[in-house]
């Protein structure tokens, strides 16, 4: 059993400006996307021009904050946005979704695909193997805002949570952060190193997040204010996942159809 190790969630100060971890989380995460997707650009198979890779980087950034919040507070807070509006923009104090989020940069991704003369699913093989940086770094960040408690556990690693009592339990998030992070990564980019049909990578993408995400679920709390929403084990998170997997499934197969992305096509403005 381990103690919940004792972080501070502001990480410095500048006069009254509090810099808090989980932010710096999302600003390391676009700062390693960006030199991901600079390093992705110059392969031949790229479908995009390392000139593009900003503009690619401010689309999904904005899809990521927007989608992410939005989606946390409709689908996980609900009431507490009819109640106070205005905590939509509370971003400091924690709260975003990953299928929120996913959403976003998936419309983002749709315009910039569109501007870019791409075919949609080119662009999203193209970005989904960076997606796990970013979903690792904001685990790290929920592991700092003691966020994601998981269940009462005896397994060696379990810890003490803060406010919860002396049980230990899982450390969901840095489950989360391992599997949707460094595992989900180390695959994609390796699945990936070579073109592969049109398709592909998005569907592996989204199958494999579903798998990770499902199962963890079953070592995490359900967010209290939801609870399990079905049968007595359903969280809302497993229940957002269940398109996922069956999507990536059927992606998965239909790109046994499609062409190989192995053309650099984008030079539109």
């Amino acid at each position: 059993m381990f103690q919940y190790p004792d972080i501070n969630p502001i990480a410095f100060e500048l006069g009254p400006l509090q810099v808090r971890w989980y932010g710096l989380m999302y600003l390391i995460s676009f700062a390693f996307g960006w030199l991901g997707i600079r390093i992705h650009a110059k392969r031949p198979d790229s479908p995009i021009l390392p000139a593009r890779v900003d503009d690619l980087i401010f689309y999904v950034a904005l899809g990521v904050i927007l989608g992410g919040r939005v989606g946390y507070m409709l689908f996980y807070n609900f009431s507490g946005l009819s109640q106070d509006p205005l905590s939509l923009f509370k971003v400091w104090e924690g709260g975003m979704s990953f299928h929120g989020g996913l959403t976003g940069v998936l419309i983002a991704a749709l315009v910039f695909a569109r501007k870019q003369n791409l075919r949609f699913f080119q662009l999203t093989d193209f970005i989904a193997p960076l997606v796990p940086i970013g979903l690792g770094a904001g685990r790290l960040g929920n592991f700092i805002n003691h966020e994601l408690p998981g269940r009462v556990s005896d397994v060696p690693w379990a810890m003490v949570f803060p406010n919860m009592g002396s049980a230990p339990r899982h450390p969901s998030s840095l489950y989360e952060f391992a599997l949707e992070g460094v595992v989900l990564f180390v695959v994609l980019w390796w699945f990936s190193r070579h073109p592969r049909r049109m398709g592909a990578t998005s569907g592996l993408f989204l199958l494999l997040y579903g798998i990770f995400r499902f199962a963890v679920e079953f070592v995490r709390l359900p967010d209290p204010q939801l609870g399990f929403i079905a049968l007595d084990w359903v969280t809302m998170g497993q229940l957002l996942t269940l398109p996922m997997i069956l999507g990536g499934l059927g992606l998965v197969a239909w790109s046994k159809s499609q062409p190989i992305n192995n053309v650099k096509v984008a030079t539109g403005g």
